[in-house]
């Protein structure tokens, strides 16, 4: 019997044999509903606006003091910038550790906590008293404190800090530790498949039909810095002369896809059947909100 989730009750074999609780496409289904409530920070403009009023000097010192503070004062910029991994080099270096003379981790992340608490309170209006978000909100949570940490140094690092006890706060730090979770799991499977960071926007801008250079995350690049990058993935056959995705390239990418959706599988192991089919549909009316105000 299908459950609301569209899956089959039991568990499922990996292809290592182990059983688990839910079977695939589990973690793909939950980034389409999560990924709306993790992607707060950097769409919401109450975000920006709360850790810019800690003496910060753009949106960019306010991304890398609010995604970097977990870690701490300490962490050199080529520490982040390896664990962040997609940033073109010398653009984390910009920004840490000199944000830390402007402001401290702590109220970094109080800040940031904040800018999102008030953002998903406006986009949610009268939903954010609704059950569902607190259910939801510990639902997600049992998920995303229960995978091991091991191998991922962002996710890790977030489950340091303290949970919040207000529903909307608590789903949308729940929805942030999955997202760093699968982001973690994300920077290992291009690295099994030799896609360094800048390489990874290029794969994702052309596998969606978009010229390289107008991709908003690579877009910035000095020409000759991008048009390196696109010919070195052409020599080793994952850009045609065309400019566009070869075959291979376009195999490559979904194999990134789907290593990417098995390695963020264990948090939503924690879920009974019952439980991930409650979560799914507490989760659909809260992510159409996100999807509607933030379009992707």
């Amino acid at each position: 019997m299908e459950g609301v989730s569209g899956r089959h009750e039991g568990a499922a074999e990996d292809p290592q044999g182990m059983k688990m609780p839910h079977p695939e496409p589990v973690a793909r289904r939950m980034y389409d509903l999560v990924e709306p409530i993790g992607l707060v920070p950097y769409l919401a403009d109450e975000s920006d606006e709360a850790l810019m009023a800690l003496g910060l000097r753009n949106m960019w010192d306010a991304y890398f003091a609010g995604r970097a503070a977990p870690f701490g004062r300490g962490m050199p910029a080529e520490a982040v910038h390896a664990v962040f991994y997609s940033f073109a080099p010398g653009e984390v270096a910009r920004h840490i550790p000199r944000v830390w003379d402007l402001t401290t981790p702590e109220a970094a992340l109080a800040a940031r906590e904040r800018g999102c608490v008030a953002g998903m309170w406006r986009v949610l209006g009268d939903r954010a008293d609704d059950p569902g978000v607190a259910r939801a909100g510990e639902l997600l949570l049992k998920a995303a404190i229960s995978a091991p940490v091991e191998g991922r140094a962002l996710y890790a690092a977030l489950r340091a800090v303290p949970v919040p006890q207000e529903p909307v706060a608590r789903l949308w730090h729940a929805a942030t530790l999955l997202r760093e979770h699968r982001g973690d799991g994300h920077t290992a499977a291009l690295l099994a498949e030799g896609v360094g960071g800048t390489e990874a926007h290029v794969l994702h801008a052309l596998s969606a039909g978009m010229p390289a250079q107008d991709f908003g995350r690579v877009s910035h690049l000095p020409a000759a810095q991008l048009t390196a990058v696109v010919d070195g993935m052409r020599a080793r056959g994952l850009v045609g002369p065309d400019g566009w995705l070869t075959d291979a390239g376009r195999a490559t990418k979904e194999r990134v896809e789907a290593l990417t959706d098995r390695l963020a599988e264990p948090p939503y192991n924690a879920l009974t059947p019952g439980e991930l089919d409650r979560l799914i549909v507490d989760l659909e009316p809260i992510s159409a909100d996100f999807r509607q105000a933030f379009p992707m």
